[in-house]
């Protein structure tokens, strides 16, 4: 397939940046989505790489208009879908506003598709959804559990694609990344947090659990697996995880970023900061075979050595004043 013309939904944020600058320079016609704001911002877009500004088409909006969606996706190849609502804890505090936008967000998607005949669209899932691990690694054959309602929403959003797919011969995918980190994340995220809170100076870190353990993936790898699984024929009707295949403590983490770091650090459990007790996901590790086959999946990042290289990036982008005047760091990000 002559797949030339990409909508990112979701382009304004964390990974939906990185995705839009790795499509534009890999020659991609793209038109990069992005939540509407009467500020005019575009997220991440508005500080995007030098060679990739000015390279793509923004459009702004809202995935809970399916019309505006519909529109959009006029005369797009391909859809990447990643808009949605993704912090946990703010999950627990406003669920009905998950839906809307998850579930509902991701209907309009592939109502569209259907009616337009889109060539290929790949949905974001999240290993949210398989909650705590019950083996490993964690295969996609592992059973769903949602244990928030952030989680149950992408559960939906999922099975709402696949269902697509089975009733309509919709050319839809699953991409489900495991816990990706890396510049421009919002500091409602572990990794951000940690670092975030070293370079503003501070010698005791405020975090919430320290035993679960995460499979952290790159940026850019979770990038690249999304440009290498659009291409992939053979994954339509089919999830595949995205992970580095790598098991790592939040405790482990913490000493690992002050190591890159060069600082010295202690953690204090802040409550505030703690999911409800049967909510905490304690174990996610991935297994990728299915991305290995499907598509030769290597993240540049992977095992431990490839998880420091990928802390140092992700450190000394936050580090420059500028981006770290993004972020409130005396404040719990929800």
């Amino acid at each position: 397939m002559a797949l030339k013309k990409i909508l990112v939904t979701g382009a304004d944020g964390f990974i939906g940046s990185h995705l839009t600058e790795l499509l534009v320079r890999s020659g991609y016609d793209v038109k990069a989505m992005v939540k509407y704001n009467s500020f005019g911002s575009n997220g991440w877009l508005d500080s995007c790489a030098p060679d990739v500004a000015g390279q793509f088409k923004i459009v702004a909006g809202d995935i809970r208009d399916p019309y505006f969606v519909m529109n959009e996706m006029r005369n797009a190849d391909v859809v990447l879908h990643l808009a949605a609502l993704i912090a946990i804890p703010y999950s627990y505090q406003a669920p009905d506003t998950y839906v809307s936008t998850n579930v509902s967000g991701t209907l309009n998607v592939l109502q569209a598709a259907k009616v337009l005949e889109t060539q290929r669209v790949v949905c974001t899932s999240t290993s949210e959804t398989y909650g705590s691990a019950q083996f490993v690694p964690i295969s996609e054959d592992h059973p769903l559990n949602a244990q928030s309602p952030y989680a149950a929403t992408k559960i939906a959003a999922d099975q709402l694609a696949l269902s697509f797919n089975k009733s309509f011969g919709l050319p839809v995918s699953i991409l489900r990344p495991f816990n990706t980190y890396g510049p421009r994340q919002s500091a409602r995220a572990v990794i951000p947090t940690i670092i975030s809170q070293i370079a503003s100076g501070k010698e005791e870190i405020r975090l919430g659990s320290l035993h679960p353990t995460r499979d952290f993936t790159y940026v850019e790898d979770t990038a690249f697996g999304f440009m290498q699984e659009m291409m992939c024929a053979g994954n339509i009707g089919r999830t595949t995880n995205i992970g580095s295949a790598f098991e790592i403590s939040i405790e482990e983490t913490v000493n690992s970023i002050a190591r890159v770091m060069n600082s010295r650090v202690t953690v204090i459990q802040d409550d505030d900061r703690l999911r409800p007790e049967k909510s905490e996901v304690d174990r996610l590790f991935a297994c990728t075979r299915r991305a290995q086959s499907s598509f030769d999946w290597k993240p540049k990042h992977g095992g431990y050595e490839g998880f420091l290289r990928g802390l140092k990036k992700t450190a000394d982008w936050f580090s420059q004043p500028h981006n770290l005047l993004n972020y409130k760091t005396d404040l719990y990000n929800v």
